[in-house]
């Protein structure tokens, strides 16, 4: 027989255990991992490097992606139905797995969100120069994204409440910024025939033929479509969590790719110089639509728009990183662990959220002296983000396959075994795009994702062997039994 699942883990919890408020309904659910999955951010960062590797038919990576995503989102949504535990990957990996393996996953997860906020925080700056029309030197790149980091800390800090506020504003900024553009620029400025999104427009593919093309403007769809795990990280502070966070997770990619395609679109069909994109003489072809499109006036209300809904992007990302080291040092996994594991009266994990806040601002140093290195962070975070999922989807298709069934109130049914296998595949087809070596001066800088990947691996195994935190406690008691045969 099945265990029914647990709606309010609290019940089990200890009484001396600090606990969460359910106070985020399932649209501030919803709201929270579409901000996080900020398919604006995506674009933006990504729209000239995908047109000149691929032309316009790059636009097909955003459906490929959200399909592949969308299987993963599935077996999230299996596995947070029934383990609704604050810190998402880290909990989920643990139940399923062990705890050395849910150490190396969260421990390479909390690196690739370091450098994802780290990298949202650098985008986001270069609009706010725009914005205020000032020049965006290093130095005051830098200063914005202090300033930046911290404004959205002291909005976490300032309670859930105010959170789930800002995360429906950002989910707004999102909609005007990307899918009411779009739609305007398809009814009023369209220039390109539809047939333009299967036309390479005389894309270099050199001996490998077009499909390595494609294939590399792969990052575009890659990387827009994590961050509705968010969705399962506040799960503790989810209002019936069991059955509304897998539904947020499967409606941030609905809406995500929904947004992205209309958004793309509207580039694409209405600038009438799209060789000159596809070629590369066009550097900033985003800004250059817009200006064409809406006047310097109308570029800059929309510039405001975009930078709204970019902080409510890092906002979240901030939220979903403090409670993921919140939940690894309420287990005791990490240094500072009794600190890290405090909530305060707000119903925030602060000091959690502090520590959340200055990984990346050192990050933001590094990058001031080292500013070449900010696209190849952005793929390692991507790619380790990629890693940390398929770990959970590998756990879970490793317990299907032991006879164990989920018995959350949210399940896939007799559904769970394919969509299992092919979410897991889909994860490993991916790994491998993000992987391949990049064009560079040296060996380094060809392999930087590698590089990098291998170093959050080598130094979390390292303090796993040295400090041997999986050592420090016993399973702790809100977690709840493991999946139950039939």
């Amino acid at each position: 027989m099945r265990n029914s699942p647990t709606e309010d883990l609290s019940l089990s919890s200890p009484p001396d255990e600090q606990r969460f408020t359910r106070s985020i309904g399932l649209m501030s659910n919803f709201s929270l991992g579409f901000t996080y999955l900020s398919p604006l951010t995506a674009v933006y960062s990504l729209f000239a490097l995908a047109m000149t590797l691929a032309g316009p038919p790059a636009i097909w990576w955003i459906l490929i992606a959200a399909a592949g995503q969308m299987l993963v989102a599935m077996v999230f949504g299996e596995v947070a139905s029934q383990y609704p535990i604050t810190g998402g990957l880290y909990p989920w990996s643990r139940i399923l797995w062990g705890k050395k393996y849910a150490w190396i996953a969260a421990w390479i997860y909390l690196w690739a969100l370091v450098v994802t906020i780290t990298s949202i925080a650098e985008y986001s700056a270069t609009f706010v120069a725009t914005l205020f029309s000032y020049t965006p030197s290093a130095f005051h790149l830098l200063l914005t994204s202090v300033v930046l980091l911290l404004m959205m800390m002291a909005v976490n800090l300032s309670g859930t409440r105010n959170l789930a506020r800002v995360a429906r504003i950002g989910f707004w900024c999102e909609i005007v910024s990307v899918i009411a553009l779009g739609i305007y620029l398809l009814i009023f400025h369209r220039t390109q025939p539809l047939s333009v999104i299967f036309d390479a427009m005389g894309v270099v593919t050199g001996p490998a033929g077009y499909s390595h093309a494609f294939m590399s403007a792969s990052l575009l769809g890659l990387f827009m479509f994590f961050g509705f795990e968010a969705c399962g990280n506040v799960a503790e502070e989810v209002q019936n969590p069991g059955r509304k966070i897998p539904v947020a997770m499967m409606l941030s990619i609905l809406f995500g790719a929904i947004s992205a395609i209309i958004s793309v679109a509207g580039y694409l069909l209405s600038y009438p110089d799209l060789q000159g994109i596809v070629s590369g003489k066009i550097a900033n072809p985003i800004a250059e639509i817009l200006n064409n499109a809406l006047g310097p006036q109308g570029e800059k209300i929309f510039v405001g728009v975009a930078v709204i809904a970019m902080l409510s992007c890092i906002l979240s990302l901030q939220a979903a990183l403090s409670r993921l080291l919140f939940s690894f040092s309420r287990d005791n996994m990490l240094p500072a662990s009794r600190w890290m594991a405090k909530i305060s009266a707000n119903n925030v994990p602060d000091n959690a959220m502090i520590v959340s806040c200055v990984l990346p601002l050192l990050m933001c140093v590094w990058v001031y002296y080292q500013p070449d290195n900010l696209a190849r962070i952005t793929a390692f975070a991507v790619a380790g983000i990629y890693i940390s999922f398929q770990m959970v989807v590998l756990a879970a298709l490793r317990k299907r396959l032991q006879g164990r069934k989920p018995a959350g109130s949210w399940t896939l049914g007799r559904y769970g075994l394919p969509v299992n296998i092919l979410a897991l595949a889909y994860g490993l087809a991916g790994i491998y795009l993000l992987c391949q070596p990049g064009p560079g001066s040296n060996l380094a800088d060809q392999w930087i994702v590698v590089t990098g990947l291998a170093v959050v691996f080598l130094s979390g195994a390292l303090y796993l062997l040295l400090a041997r935190p999986d050592h420090n406690t016993e399973q702790g008691t809100h977690y709840q039994p493991d999946i139950t045969t039939d």
